[in-house]
């Protein structure tokens, strides 16, 4: 199986950090936070990694290079001057992750969630790592009953930007700037979206403070 990681963003809620170092190579516990997602991936037996690119890209690059220190072959899928958002990226990086289903992790999160334990049933579009609602985040993105996510009654949980997709969820997109929310909310209706619920270590390090905190839970004073 392939993985995207996504690291093509901006991150204004992160400035003055991003002004000059793109976000994902910020360091947790004194290593650049998106070296611990390519380990993770080669614990769960990844070995090709794709990694979108945009906003200061070529440091991220240059950081990780092939990949082999990391134990994974990167390629990556470069956007240009401006960032296409979740959806587009994805769509864009489509030709180096087809045919089969591919692992997502965005680049901005932290989790101890065990990749290799993610499976899609063959009907399904698309399977989304869920987390209890952070304090951000108060109000969750869907409900899940089963292992099916709905957008109908019942206790809310926030996506945690840990996934599985298929290609399918992306069934006439074209080339550009889009989100990923529409492409969740059209195979929800069909009942073709999947969930599970991740009650470990996950946090959204979304602002220089988030990412303070995490470092000194984990014993790190790197940021």
């Amino acid at each position: 199986m392939k993985a995207i990681v996504l690291a093509a963003g901006r991150g204004e809620r992160m400035r003055p950090l991003t002004d000059s170092t793109p976000k994902p190579l910020l360091a947790v516990k004194g290593e650049p936070l998106i070296g611990h997602h390519l380990r993770a991936l080669a614990r769960a037996g990844v070995r090709e990694v794709v990694i979108n690119l945009s906003w200061l890209g070529g440091q991220i690059r240059s950081a990780l290079g092939t990949g082999a220190a990391f134990g994974v072959r990167i390629r990556y899928s470069e956007e240009g001057a401006v960032a296409l958002e979740t959806g587009g990226g994805i769509f864009h990086a489509l030709p180096l992750l087809a045919p089969g289903p591919f692992l997502v992790v965005n680049g901005d999160v932290w989790s101890d969630f065990d990749l290799a334990s993610l499976t899609l049933e063959s009907d399904a579009h698309a399977r989304l790592v869920l987390v209890p609602n952070p304090p951000q985040h108060a109000r969750g993105d869907f409900a899940l009953h089963g292992d099916r996510i709905t957008a109908g009654p019942g206790e809310r949980f926030t996506y945690s930007g840990i996934g599985i997709f298929r290609p399918e969820l992306f069934t006439g997109c074209i080339d550009g700037r889009f989100p990923l929310l529409p492409l969740l909310e059209r195979a929800l209706r069909a009942g073709k979206l999947r969930g599970q619920i991740h009650r470990g270590e996950w946090s959204d390090i979304g602002t220089p403070e988030r990412l303070a905190a995490l470092n000194a839970r984990l014993g790190s004073g790197d940021a």
